[in-house]
């Protein structure tokens, strides 16, 4: 049977809370809170998790959460980006976040 994938939704740019609060530290260590639950996902089986990021944010992220958590999980990336969505998907007009 296979192992469940987890998927971690990470590409917002945290514009109510004042930065990308996905790589902010909270924990006594510095540990971002995702950490938290991917520490939790792992102890439930799970060995693989995706983090969609954007590009820009990608070197912070894999600093900040991806280099450590890669040490007792795969880690993969999907990228968010609107320049690349399926045949028949748009953007609705006048939207200026991509999803969120």
């Amino acid at each position: 049977m296979n192992k469940p994938v987890l998927v971690v939704m990470a590409a917002g740019m945290g514009s109510r809370y004042g930065g990308m609060k996905q790589i902010d530290p909270v924990g006594p260590k510095g540990q971002p809170i995702v950490e938290y639950s991917l520490y939790d996902a792992h102890r439930a089986g799970f060995e693989t998790v995706i983090f969609v990021i954007k590009h820009e944010i990608e070197e912070a992220f894999k600093a900040a959460i991806g280099d450590r958590v890669s040490q007792g999980m795969n880690v993969k990336y999907a990228f968010q980006q609107l320049d690349e969505l399926p045949a028949g998907f748009t953007i609705p007009e006048g939207r200026v976040k991509p999803w969120g």
